[in-house]
């Protein structure tokens, strides 16, 4: 399962995000540190299903009426503060919780309601420009301090006759998520000696910079916009390639009433209806809301998971089935089953996704939509139904 990470200074917003995004109960707190252990939950990005070029919806859980939301991890850790990897704050809990993250949503208060440590402050007064480039410092300074602690490591191996540079550091980092091909892309990208024993700090800095930049992209959520000053805003997409502005404490309170039966409502839709009994005071609440979501097309927490996943880490969904007439799998199910692959897939590696025992056996797959055989080597795309024919099955 993809794994995306919360990241941003304490009182940001994330673990109202992370309680809108997941539905679980966490701590919440206008002070710094409300977060110490790190919340593990299950959200999902959302998608059209194959089932609305049918003429019945699926009717799998997870498919509203042809919105079909595909489960991913959801990590929110500790706030982040300058100095975090020296172990400022609880900054190493926090960094070491980012390992296994595929993606980053740096949550930013848009509002400028709290300084760089987290703490309150009035709305403007600090400028949220300010917190974007100290986390990238930050998680690019902790990346280079697990290379520096391990480097005596790779000088050693590079006294072997039989020492290969990108080998050794595949084996030094990936165990936060880098892999051969990110590790030799890096090394085409920087200058660097090519005796590990004359390597520098900035040698190290330079090589840990381009492994976060691969292994952890960010993506820019501008949390309580609801609240900011318009210039904030402009000045945040003038300083970050993707920002999305979004009301953490709008979609919980959308969730909450969607639960509670008074309005209808899905996650990632632009507009809500209210369909159940609500106080004067409820309904201006929610008529804000309202007011927010026109202006955006939503309250920017679905989209901000969505271009995470089907934008900047570039995948797609793929839904699996063994009757390729009638989209089910052996119980009868339709379309059970929804994959999050990269983009360039082929069926083996969808087969594999299933299982390593459906991988194994893998013999040849049909597209469901046009019931005929595809090779080995078709790149998948989004809303393919895959039947995938294997000894396994």
């Amino acid at each position: 399962m993809l794994s995306i990470a919360l990241a941003g200074k304490p009182n940001a917003g994330k673990s109202t995000f992370y309680q809108a995004a997941t539905m679980a109960e966490v701590d919440v707190g206008n002070y710094p540190f409300t977060t110490i252990d790190a919340n593990r939950g299950v959200t999902h990005v959302r998608t059209e299903c194959p089932c609305l070029d049918r003429e019945e919806r699926c009717g799998d859980e997870h498919c509203h009426d042809g919105k079909r939301y595909v489960p991913v991890e959801l990590l929110d850790v500790a706030g982040l503060v300058p100095g975090a990897h020296e172990g400022k704050g609880l900054g190493n809990q926090f960094l070491d919780e980012l390992s296994n993250a595929d993606v980053v949503l740096h949550v930013v208060d848009a509002a400028g309601a709290t300084n760089a440590e987290g703490e309150p402050v009035e709305i403007g007064e600090h400028d949220p420009v300010d917190d974007l480039d100290f986390i990238e410092r930050e998680m690019d300074l902790w990346l280079a301090s697990i290379v520096e602690r391990n480097w005596e490591s790779v000088e050693r191996a590079s006294r072997s006759p039989d020492f290969d540079l990108d080998e050794t550091l595949v084996d030094l980092l990936s165990g936060v998520g880098a892999s051969e091909l990110d590790v030799s892309r890096a090394l085409r990208e920087i200058d660097y000696p090519d005796d590990p024993i004359q390597w520098t700090d900035e040698d190290r800095e330079a090589l840990a910079r381009d492994i976060r930049e691969r292994t952890k992209p960010i993506v820019v959520v501008a949390n309580k916009a609801d609240i900011a000053p318009e210039e904030n805003l402009r000045r945040l997409r003038e300083a970050a390639d993707t920002v999305i502005p979004a009301t953490a404490d709008g979609e919980l309170a959308l969730r909450k009433a969607a639960e509670a039966g008074v309005i209808e409502y899905d996650p990632g839709d632009a507009d809500f209806e209210i369909v159940g009994d609500l106080s004067d005071q409820q309904q201006q609440g929610l008529e804000k809301i309202r007011d927010v979501m026109a202006e955006w097309g939503g309250t920017g927490i679905q989209d901000a998971l969505d271009y995470a996943v089907y934008d900047l880490l570039e995948h797609i969904t793929v839904y699996p089935v063994q009757n390729e007439t009638h989209w089910t799998d052996g119980q009868g199910n339709v379309l059970p089953d929804a994959f999050l692959l990269p983009e360039s897939s082929t069926p083996t590696d969808l087969a594999y996704a299933v299982h390593s025992d459906i991988g194994d056996g893998y013999l040849h797959a049909v597209d469901a939509r046009k019931e005929m055989r595809i090779s080995d080597e078709t790149e998948l795309e989004e809303g393919d139904v895959i039947k995938i024919v294997s000894t396994a099955n």
